[in-house]
């Protein structure tokens, strides 16, 4: 029997900690989003060395319970991620904040950003979470958000810059878990 891999759904799941070979595969699809014009905190170019860093660097927060990271994996590995951050204020120990949702171009429109942020909702939901934020810079994005129920606040202009250094809005949306 033979199986199509290229249609089947990736898997989701929680990394309790980040070894080399996940860094260098998440280090990849950061770099292939920068590269396709995301705005995600980096500008162009972006190492192999800076991308590393930064996810051993949100590996420590996963060790020290800061944060939840989940990854969509295919048949290649690693093809999609999105973060939880549980660390907030003692004011609000009632919300969570999505971070880098990033989905790697040879992967996108299947999906993928979907599942990953329903894992997540779900994820804030078992930590007693009530309500989740999040800020994104993509058209494309905010139509993934929207079509998932969160609720559009507004948008800063001029917020941040694209890797190729120009100004690019952010909108912020909110989503009441139930």
């Amino acid at each position: 029997m033979t199986l199509d891999l290229a249609t089947t759904a990736p898997r989701i799941r929680v990394l309790s900690g980040v070894a080399d070979a996940q860094i260098r595969q998440l280090a990849d699809v950061l770099i292939d989003c920068v590269e396709g014009g995301a705005s995600v905190s980096f500008m162009l170019p972006l190492t192999p060395e800076r991308a590393s860093a930064f996810w051993r660097r949100v590996g420590e927060g996963v060790a020290r319970g800061d944060r939840v990271l989940l990854v969509a994996e295919d048949a290649q590995g690693i093809v999609g991620t999105v973060q939880l951050l549980l660390e907030m204020p003692e004011n609000q120990p009632h919300r969570a904040e999505v971070a880098k949702m990033l989905v790697h171009r040879r992967a996108r429109r299947q999906g993928i950003g979907a599942l990953l942020m329903q894992a997540a909702e779900q994820l804030g939901r078992e930590r007693a979470k009530t309500l989740l934020v999040l800020d994104t810079s993509s058209a494309e994005a905010e139509r993934l958000y929207a079509r998932l129920g969160w609720t559009r606040l507004g948008v800063i202009p001029g917020f941040a810059l694209l890797p190729g250094g120009e100004p690019c809005d952010t909108t912020y949306f909110y989503r009441a878990l139930a």
